[in-house]
């Protein structure tokens, strides 16, 4: 397609952010009159969820010990169910298994889902959480677990059928979208706005643009000129963190084990939940009968057709790259080493028949192919979502994307003028101030 020369909303990746900014707008624009989907312009190098939309697991969840968090997914969880055929949005729930140390936290996320008004049950004590998901599983032997929390609401989507249909959503409404068009550069005025947007095809002048670029985030956060580290004060102590690093990338470790997805159906032959289990059991190979761990380890998992078996992953690591390397594609041949560690299909499968017998013998099914792929993390691990110079919204997940569909309604309000208390607790000023997101017990760096 030809590109305008002038676009009052220029919208940058077309992921989930981008792709549900861009139809939540033209929603907003035609209700109020204030203009259309003609009005806004998708950029995307590659393509349609070309980038790490396209390989999330798309587990939809509320399960944070943030409130804030917590709040914004439930918002997003609404907006999976407003039209679960176009999102291919699976509605099976999701659980949190955990052991002692984490009892507490998890009590917590109970009690301010029931304030909230979201469904889910809490089951405590090891006797009990066992004959629960024997209820669910009858080979379910996992020790050590004592608290379950099911939420009632959530599951997970097919990553590509969803945003292959929240693109015709847009596109319905007018939404142009640039596939294999890549940004080069933004251009400030004077009083510090973006007044161009340069690509590979040519220069756009525009009235407001919004970063949604995932991992590639801290490329276009350089070409902002914001800040490269940031200070953090400590509320308690009143202390302050000097000069950290605003970015960070971590390795996500998923994959998927290559069995028949309907291996993992519970005892009323159904479609199960997904599964998250913390726990600080120790781990032995399902293999060779070795120690992995006697550390805190973590799983996820989910029977996937889209992926064609049991679809999941574990914590992730720190990549040992040079952020500079890895920044300039964190899909490239710099970072493919780190897609995968090498434990990983080991621990992962023998977590899953440390949890059910059924998995037991299943490590030659793992699927030999990347996944997961490259994370850029905030200092805290939480989103970013602000505005900066007056016209450009970044939109920065932190790894917590996917399930977050309903961050670009909220963006699209604020785009027309309206502040959504939703997206406060995620401003780039929480750091300087001290008001971080609490953290839990959990081995994931996002909980």
């Amino acid at each position: 397609m030809t590109l305008p020369e002038r676009i009052p909303y220029l919208i940058i990746g077309a992921g989930i952010h981008g792709l549900s900014t861009a139809y939540h707008l033209a929603k907003a624009l035609e209700a109020s009159s204030q203009g259309s989907g003609a009005d806004i312009l998708v950029l995307d190098k590659t393509g349609i969820c070309a980038g790490a939309t396209g390989i999330a697991c798309g587990v939809v969840r509320n399960n944070y010990f943030q409130p804030a968090m917590r709040e914004l997914m439930a918002h997003s969880v609404a907006i999976w169910e407003s039209d679960p055929a176009a999102y291919s949005y699976h509605s099976v729930g999701y659980m949190q298994l955990s052991p002692e140390s984490m009892r507490k936290d998890i009590q917590s996320i109970y009690a301010q889902q029931q304030a909230i008004g979201y469904e889910s049950v809490l089951i405590e004590g090891e006797t009990d959480c066992t004959a629960y998901m024997r209820g669910l599983f009858a080979d379910w032997r996992a020790e050590g677990i004592t608290s379950v929390l099911h939420e009632k609401r959530g599951g997970y989507a097919n990553n590509r059928q969803a945003m292959l249909g929240l693109a015709d959503k847009a596109r319905t409404l007018g939404v142009q979208i640039a596939e294999g068009v890549t940004v080069t550069d933004l251009i400030r005025g004077k009083d510090g706005q973006v007044m161009n947007v340069i690509t590979d095809a040519g220069s756009i002048t525009v009235d407001h643009v919004v970063v949604a670029a995932g991992p590639w985030v801290r490329h276009f956060w350089q070409m902002l000129e914001l800040p490269p580290t940031v200070d953090i004060l400590n509320r308690e102590t009143g202390e302050v963190a000097r000069e950290i690093p605003m970015w960070t990338y971590w390795s996500l470790q998923e994959g998927t084990l290559g069995v028949d997805p309907d291996l993992q159906q519970t005892n009323a032959g159904k479609p199960p939940p997904v599964i998250h289990v913390d726990s600080d059991a120790p781990l032995y190979s399902d293999a060779s009968g070795e120690l992995i761990t006697d550390n805190m380890w973590g799983i996820y998992y989910k029977p996937d057709f889209n992926f064609g078996g049991i679809q999941g992953g574990a914590a992730p690591f720190i990549v040992d790259k040079p952020a500079d390397e890895v920044a300039v594609d964190p899909y490239g041949p710099a970072s493919k080493e780190f897609i995968v560690g090498e434990r990983f299909a080991e621990m992962w499968v023998s977590a899953l028949a440390h949890c059910q017998s059924r998995f037991s013998g299943k490590l030659p099914e793992f699927k030999q192919e990347p996944s997961g792929g490259i994370g850029c993390f905030t200092p805290d691990s939480f989103p970013i979502f602000d505005n900066f110079y007056g016209n450009c919204t970044v939109l920065a997940d932190s790894n917590h994307g996917y399930k977050m569909i309903g961050i670009g309604e909220l963006v699209a309000q604020e785009l027309l003028g309206e502040p959504q208390p939703l997206l406060e607790p995620f401003r780039l000023s929480r750091f300087e101030k001290g008001e971080l997101h609490p953290v839990s017990n959990s081995p994931f760096p996002w909980s």
